[in-house]
């Protein structure tokens, strides 16, 4: 397992949070997210021979939000 932290911008509520979480969680290959508003980041345990940390960025973008 790998942990990364990608910071996240555009969130604004509890809403937002289980939004990422929700995609996050759903991918082939993530032990865990931790998503916290105040940090503005998502913290994510994952397997690096299932799923990238760029698929992991790109699935955030894709539900609308800013990841670096």
């Amino acid at each position: 397992m790998e942990n990364t932290v990608i910071k996240v911008g555009g969130m604004s509520c509890q809403g937002c949070v289980k939004n990422i979480s929700g995609v996050l969680s759903a991918m082939a290959g993530v032990a865990s997210a931790e998503v916290s508003l105040e940090a503005a980041e998502a913290k994510v345990a994952f397997d690096p021979q299932a799923v990238t940390r760029e698929a992991l960025v790109n699935a955030i973008e894709d539900a609308g939000f800013d990841a670096e």
